[in-house]
């Protein structure tokens, strides 16, 4: 019988995506540690309409820093992208570049004491998590109303298809509002069912 994580044994936890061991630096200032590698996401990062997708593996060019006060990381995350276009909805890819600038607090030192958590990262167990702001940072450079095209006309707003596909001069007849009742009076059954009048009336 198959057992489950909970019956009897822990699920093994998956290491953060962008957790970065700095025991080498043995908290020297001075001490650098270049990292040029790859590191896969397990779920999206970005935002509604444009992100990284899941199971993307993200590129860090990084200096790895010790100084007095903590660890400073510095240098550029790259990643492709996918998403869909905000006026025609058509799939589209990209990439993105982000730099990053972080500094985390030593344990017991003087930023790790006047600063709050929310203001600056820790540096834990030998060792830095730069998630969140690697989210910060590809949240604010992805645009809100990603498009395909600088100049995408979008959707025809009566059969919803992608203008920039459609025939040259798409387009559909459209009846003044003010004449549509006796426009569908015209084209009712039971007006053509009773042809033309043969008493004379008028």
């Amino acid at each position: 019988m198959a057992r489950t994580p909970g019956a009897g044994m822990k699920a093994r936890q998956q290491p953060a995506p962008f957790v970065i061991n700095v025991s080498r630096l043995g908290r020297r200032p001075g001490a650098l540690m270049p990292l040029r590698e790859q590191r896969t996401i397990p779920g999206r990062i970005g935002l509604d309409l444009v992100a990284i997708p899941a199971q993307t593996a993200v590129e860090l060019d990084l200096r790895v820093e010790s100084v007095s006060e903590g660890v400073l990381v510095s240098g550029v995350v790259w990643a492709p992208t996918t998403g869909e276009c905000a006026r025609c909805l058509q799939s589209i890819t990209g990439e993105i570049e982000v730099e990053l600038t972080e500094l985390f607090a030593y344990p017991d030192s003087t930023t790790d004491a006047t600063t709050d958590d929310d203001e600056m990262g820790r540096v834990v167990d030998d060792a830095v998590d730069l998630g969140q702001a690697i989210v910060d940072a590809v949240g604010l450079a992805l645009p809100l109303s990603p498009l395909c095209e600088a100049d995408c006309p979008g959707l025809c707003p009566d059969c919803g298809v992608a203008l920039a596909g459609a025939e040259p001069g798409h387009g559909h007849d459209k009846i003044d509002p003010r004449w549509a009742k006796l426009a569908a009076l015209v084209d009712s059954p039971d007006t053509a069912e009773a042809g033309p009048n043969h008493d004379g009336e008028r």
